[in-house]
């Protein structure tokens, strides 16, 4: 009899990407494509002059969050995005949290990145093509202040 798989467990398997959410400030949004979801520690390299060894010792520096970029397709009606960045002046900019979740077959959460203080860096809207038929879509560039990454 052929193996079904009902006996594997289910932390064996990586988790499929193509099922996610987002909620900017609570409201959910649809996206065909999330990415940019990395950090990194600025590494700070230090010898001492009395160091017997001939090479610097590395520590952890400043933590680095990369921009997250997030695709849409266009609809009728009008983007938020659009209002949301042009409320961003000099002196004052409307932050946001976002929280981006990765979720399994039955809908549950599995894993969620929150982005703190986040706001629209960027829009690029549709290119256009008389000879296309793919679906327009338009792209958000979002900075942000930190990165949380939890899982269930």
């Amino acid at each position: 009899m052929p193996d079904d798989g009902s006996k594997q467990s289910s932390t064996v398997w990586p988790l499929p990407k193509f099922r996610f959410q987002v909620s900017i400030d609570g409201a959910s949004a649809s996206f065909t494509e999330v990415s940019g979801l990395d950090m990194e520690a600025q590494v700070i390299e230090y010898r001492g002059g009395n160091s017997k060894v001939f090479s610097p010792v590395k520590m952890p520096g400043l933590k680095k969050f990369s921009d997250v970029t997030l695709k849409r397709g266009v609809a009728t009606t009008s983007s938020p995005f659009f209002a949301w960045f042009k409320s961003a002046n000099l002196a004052s900019v409307v932050r946001k949290d976002v929280t981006i979740s990765l979720l399994d077959e039955a809908g549950g959460v599995t894993m969620v990145w929150t982005l703190s203080n986040a706001w629209p860096t960027k829009i690029t809207g549709t290119d256009l093509k008389a000879t296309g038929n793919e679906v327009a879509i338009e792209t958000v560039v979002l900075a942000h202040e930190g990165l949380r990454v939890e899982g269930r």
